[in-house]
């Protein structure tokens, strides 16, 4: 009986020291994407870019001491309203560290500051393109993969007087996107190379018809017609029936009008006269790196914002690791991963960021759609080209400068 008893009470201290060992916690990042609403055709590889990201990690030890690498998707459904509401749920019920997205401009200036700002959360967008966000009183907190629309705009006008457009008539979406990317376009485009735009039109977003809108777009004589919109919501229906009524003869489209929506529902062969903008990687080995990873899962490497969002996500994830896991320390330790000094780190390498980071050597992140050596407002320089829909989808026309 002794014998017995003992046994049990050696059984039970055991079992106590192992429940005493505390499991494993996840490490959660936010993933707020425009799964519904304008962009939803996009919005996938977007995801599976940054969930490639994070596979990565966890394949090859993980943050900290072993955790696992949790992406926490969210619908910001392009919107500020979705956008603060699925901010809110990551940061205060899932407890994300910090946030990959949203995936558009007005989701990320009402997401930011209503929620991850007053919060301490670093955010990161791969796509959220507007001025405003450069503007932000964000303490540091909010970051972009992706150059400012300002940029973005200035270099679309640019190209275009290049390629002999002299007279066009704009159309934008009336929302922080379209309204900034239409502004840097006008005061590039007229300002400072005398082009001319003979109608500067703002619309509203899900009419069924936009006929009278383009009626009076067309008043002005251009042949050409520039829209600032997204190519899987309104800006699919206008040009949908700018062509079907003979308004203009060519287009033209921001980096949200790059959409495989537009040629899926228009076709290839009425498209002949119609470019966008939209960035692309620079030429380079990790580009390299990326489109193979990529497509190894499947995905597509010239899917628009595949680049930003993946390096969005492996950025946020060295930045956990440079922080020790303390949120707090998630946004100053992102400025120190990619400022052009330290270690290159490519993507995929996450093994050996995670060695060098634990011995304290200096990193920098090397990205597929870029360096991102963060400014003080944490934006990046990029890369744009002109892109125009030939027999395989769309196809680089001119790189833009």
């Amino acid at each position: 009986m002794k014998t017995k008893i003992l046994a049990l009470a050696a059984g039970l201290m055991t079992a106590t020291a192992l429940a005493s060992v505390p499991a494993k916690a996840d490490v959660k990042i936010g993933l707020l994407g425009g799964i519904s609403g304008p962009i939803a055709a996009m919005a996938p590889a977007m995801i599976d870019a940054a969930q490639l990201a994070f596979q990565q990690v966890n394949e090859q030890g993980g943050i900290g001491d072993g955790e696992k690498l949790v992406g926490v998707v969210g619908d910001s459904a392009c919107n500020p309203q979705n956008g603060t509401d699925a901010a809110t749920k990551a940061v205060n019920i899932e407890g994300v560290i910090g946030v990959v997205g949203p995936h558009c401009s007005g989701a990320v200036l009402a997401a930011a500051g209503s929620v991850t700002i007053p919060a301490g959360i670093t955010m990161i967008t791969p796509s959220g393109t507007s001025p405003e966000i450069s503007t932000l009183d964000d303490k540091g907190t909010v970051f972009r993969t992706v150059p400012s629309d300002d940029y973005q705009g200035r270099a679309l006008a640019r190209t275009l007087k290049e390629q002999g457009y002299e007279k066009v008539a704009v159309a934008y979406l009336n929302n922080d996107y379209g309204t900034g990317l239409a502004n840097a376009f006008k005061a590039e485009f007229v300002d400072e190379l005398s082009g001319e735009i003979t109608q500067f039109a703002a619309h509203e977003e899900g009419k069924a018809s936009y006929r009278s809108n383009l009626a009076e777009l067309a008043k002005g004589g251009a042949d050409t017609l520039v829209i600032f919109d997204y190519g899987d919501g309104t800006g699919l229906t206008i040009l949908r029936q700018a062509l079907e009524n003979g308004f203009f003869d060519k287009f033209v489209g921001g980096d949200g009008m790059k959409s495989e929506a537009v040629i899926n529902e228009l076709g290839a062969e009425n498209l002949a006269t119609f470019v966008s903008s939209s960035p692309v990687g620079e030429q380079s080995e990790s580009l390299d790196i990326f489109n193979e990873a990529f497509k190894g899962i499947g995905g597509d490497p010239d899917a628009i914002f595949a680049t930003t969002s993946y390096d969005a996500a492996f950025l946020l994830a060295l930045a956990v690791e440079k922080a020790g896991g303390k949120k707090e320390d998630v946004a100053a330790a992102m400025a120190e991963v990619s400022n052009g000094e330290g270690e290159a780190i490519r993507p995929g390498e996450w093994k050996k960021a995670k060695e060098l980071i634990a011995a304290g050597t200096a990193i920098d992140y090397k990205g597929a759609a870029g360096d991102h050596n963060f400014d003080e407002k944490g934006d990046v320089p990029g890369t744009y080209a002109l892109w125009e829909v030939g027999a395989n989808g769309f196809e680089v026309l001119t790189e833009m400068k």
